[in-house]
C-alpha cells in the first residue's frame, strides 16, 4: 500500500531463468561457456582484500585507460558502468527528454529499452522489423524522435548490420543521437568504435558479460565524443557515484587487455555457432543468420513454448516469450561442443 504510482505501473524487466533445482544444460541467458582470461582469474586472487574497507575510484580511470587502448581511443572517451544495463539505463535521462519527442527503437529488439523508457518517462517510438525480422533503418529516419537504440547484432533475433550501413545510417541521422547496443559485436566483428571520433551523435555501448565470461562481475562501457561521456557521468553521479567496484575494475582491465585470449574464445564460439546452426538445419528447422553467440531458431509446426517446456524437461534450458512475432521461435546459446551436443540430441527426441 505504500507503492508510488511508479512503482504500481511499471512493468519490470523479465531476466532469463536462473534455477538450481537440477544441474541444467544453461542455454538461456547468451552467457559465455568458457571461462575468464587466465589474467583476470589473477586479478582476483591478487586483489588486496584491505583496499575493500576503500571506496574505489569513482572515474574508474585505470579500467577506463585499459578499455581505450583495446578499443583504439583515448580514455576521456571511454564511461564505465555497472553492466551495459546500467550504461543504456542512463542513456534515457541523459539524452532524452520527458516531453520530448521520444527515443525509436525496434518492436523485436532487446526488452529492456521500453522498460527504461517507462521508468524514466520518455515517451517511445516503435518500428516495427520486416518480415525477416531485418531492421527498418529507412523507417527508423522517418521517426519524429530525439534518437535511437540499436541492438547490433539484434537480440533475439541475433542479425547484424554492418559497419557501411551503420555510418550511411549515422550521417543522415546527424541531428539525433544513435545509441548503439554492442553487447554481442565482438562475435559479428562490425564495431561502430571508429565511427564515434568522425561523429558527435554516435554513442557505443559495449559488456564485459558476453565475449569476456565475466556476466558475474556486472561491468559495460560506453565510448563517443566527450560531451556524450559527460552526460553519462552527470547522470551517474546523480545515481551512484561508485557503480563499479575496486575488484571489478582490478579484473576487467585485465581481461580487457588480454587480447589472445579473447580473440581465441570468441572464435570458439563463432565455430561452434556455425557447427550448431549447420545441424539445427540438418534438422529441417529455419535459423537465422546469427552473427551473435546465440541462435534464433522458428519451431513451426510446434512452436517455441512447446520447444521450451519440453527441453526443460530434460535438462536444457533455452529462452521463449510469449510475445507477438516470438512465440514460434526460442533463442538459443551457443555453448560447448558438449553442450551443444546435448541439446541436439535432446531436440532430436523431441522432434521425433
Amino acid at each position: 500500500m505504500f507503492y508510488s504510482k511508479l512503482a504500481r505501473s511499471v512493468s519490470p524487466y523479465t531476466a532469463g531463468e536462473q534455477l538450481n533445482d537440477r544441474n541444467y544444460v544453461k542455454l538461456n541467458t547468451n552467457e559465455n561457456p568458457y571461462p575468464p582470461s587466465p589474467r583476470a582469474a589473477e586479478a582476483m586472487r591478487a586483489f588486496d582484500a584491505d583496499r575493500l574497507k576503500l571506496y574505489p575510484d569513482p572515474e574508474a580511470k585505470a579500467l577506463r585507460a585499459s578499455i581505450a587502448a583495446a578499443e583504439g581511443v583515448a580514455a576521456k572517451n571511454v564511461f564505465c558502468g555497472n553492466g551495459s544495463d546500467e550504461v543504456l539505463a542512463l542513456c534515457f535521462p541523459a539524452f532524452f527528454d520527458p516531453e520530448g519527442k521520444g527515443a525509436c527503437f525496434a518492436d523485436v529488439t532487446y526488452s529492456f529499452y521500453p522498460v527504461f523508457a517507462e521508468f524514466f518517462r520518455i515517451p517511445t517510438k516503435i518500428i516495427p522489423v520486416k518480415g525477416d525480422y531485418s531492421l527498418d533503418l529507412e523507417e527508423f529516419l522517418q521517426a519524429d524522435c530525439q534518437g535511437y537504440f540499436l541492438a547490433n547484432p539484434n537480440a533475439p533475433t541475433s542479425l547484424g548490420i554492418s559497419r557501411r550501413e551503420i555510418e550511411n545510417f549515422v550521417k543522415r541521422a546527424s541531428d539525433k543521437i544513435v545509441v548503439l547496443d554492442e553487447a554481442y559485436m565482438d562475435f559479428y566483428g562490425e564495431s561502430a568504435v571508429p565511427l564515434t571520433e568522425k561523429y558527435e551523435n554516435v554513442l557505443v555501448v559495449k559488456t564485459f558479460s558476453k565475449s569476456y565470461s565475466l556476466a558475474g562481475i556486472r561491468c559495460g562501457y560506453a565510448i563517443g565524443n566527450e560531451a556524450l561521456i559527460d552526460a553519462l557521468f552527470r547522470m551517474k553521479d546523480c545515481f551512484n557515484s561508485y557503480p563499479v567496484d575496486g575488484l571489478c575494475q582490478a579484473i576487467c582491465a585485465q581481461a580487457v587487455a588480454d587480447k589472445s585470449y579473447h580473440e581465441e574464445t570468441v572464435q570458439k564460439v563463432i565455430s561452434e555457432r556455425e557447427r550448431l546452426k549447420g545441424e539445427l538445419k540438418s534438422m529441417g528447422l529455419s535459423v537465422l543468420d546469427s552473427k551473435s553467440n546465440f541462435l534464433f531458431v522458428a519451431f513451426e509446426k510446434t512452436g517455441g513454448e512447446f520447444i521450451y517446456r519440453s527441453l526443460k524437461e530434460r535438462g536444457v534450458l533455452v529462452r521463449y516469450w510469449n510475445k507477438p512475432k516470438l512465440e514460434n521461435y526460442c533463442r538459443i546459446t551457443v555453448g560447448t561442443p558438449a553442450q551443444n551436443d546435448a541439446l541436439l540430441d535432446a531436440l532430436r527426441h523431441i522432434l521425433r
